[in-house]
């Protein structure tokens, strides 16, 4: 007994030793990236902090774009998509625990989101109505600030678009246990082995990157991993899709959904949510894309096509499903 003691002992030591080499080693790693790669974008302070914004510049009507859930840098994720959207001065914000914004924040209720995000536009004067685009998660966002600023939106855009139905209820856990986990397996460098090995975990698919943009986002998967605000936001997912059961688009506002085959191949009716949704609005499409959750990772010029037509159409355009 005494021997195994000892046995057990000495590996648990040697685990220890392993740990601290492993976490100063994604330190010193992690101090290095970010000398290398220099911040995009500008932070602008809101309630609770500060939040990063990227924005285009060009001339033409104001587009704002909403990363989805977990997405470790959406300035970066929608690169493809911003390169065919020239006729838009592109906005995109980047909520807390996401891209160069602070990785803690205030409860993550749908509430406190969409007020952050009507703040950090007013501090930009960005010209009145926007276009809000929002990919996965964002469609909460998406949602409650159309109905909470209606006279602020001149349309919506989906991207395959979470449906605040009872089924993403399933998807909340508990925050702090998740933040926990998350700080330790990005601190510990466990994430950092991760992605070393398996580059695809954090890359993006398809040929639209830049090796700097993949070479980024790598690195900020590894810095933004599991930090407080997003994992606080998992956690309500449950609550906010609950605020939101009842809230429909105002039926003046035209709304695009483009949805991946992907997903409509393994979600229960996910077109018929997405069209029941929407049966109010007077003018909506459905379009559906070959493609995964990230469509905008593949089909951005398509994608870019649609939006531009779609905004071109006029109000009158009668809605439905295209395939």
């Amino acid at each position: 007994m005494r021997r195994i003691a000892t046995v057990l002992g000495v590996v648990a030591l040697a685990l220890v030793a392993l740990a601290l080499v492993s976490a100063s080693i994604n330190l010193i790693l992690t101090a290095r990236e970010k000398s290398r790669f220099a911040p995009y974008g500008q932070r602008v302070p809101v309630a609770g902090g500060t939040m990063n914004v990227w924005r285009s510049g060009h001339a033409g009507p104001t587009m704002v774009l909403l990363g989805g859930l977990g997405t470790a840098a959406p300035a970066l994720d929608f690169a493809p998509l911003i390169r065919h959207l020239g006729a838009y001065d592109v906005i995109v914000v980047e909520g807390f625990g996401y891209g160069y914004s602070d990785l803690s924040a205030r409860p993550r209720t749908v509430q406190n989101i969409t007020a952050e995000l009507h703040d950090v536009l007013s501090r930009l004067d960005a010209p009145k109505p926007y276009i809000l685009v929002g990919h996965s998660i964002a469609g909460f966002t998406t949602l409650a600030y159309a109905h909470r600023y209606p006279d602020e939106v001149s349309a919506v855009v989906g991207i395959d678009q979470t449906v605040p139905e009872p089924g993403a209820e399933s998807a909340g856990m508990g925050g702090m246990s998740l933040g926990a986990v998350g700080a330790v397996l990005r601190t510990s460098g466990l994430v950092r082995a991760a992605v070393t090995l398996a580059p695809g975990l954090a890359e993006p698919a398809g040929g639209a990157f830049t090796a700097e943009e993949r070479a980024r986002i790598r690195a900020m998967t590894i810095w933004n991993f599991g930090n407080a605000a997003v994992a606080d936001e998992t956690a309500r997912m449950a609550g906010n899709a609950a605020a939101l059961r009842a809230v429909g688009y105002p039926d003046g506002l035209p709304v695009l959904e483009f949805l991946s085959s992907d997903s409509v191949a393994t979600l229960r009716d996910w077109v018929g949510q997405h069209e029941d949704r929407l049966r109010n609005v007077r003018r909506h499409e459905v379009v559906v894309l070959d493609g995964g959750h990230y469509l905008h990772w593949t089909q951005s010029e398509a994608m870019a096509d649609k939006i531009t037509a779609f905004l071109d159409a006029g109000p009158s355009r009668p809605g439905g499903t295209d395939q």
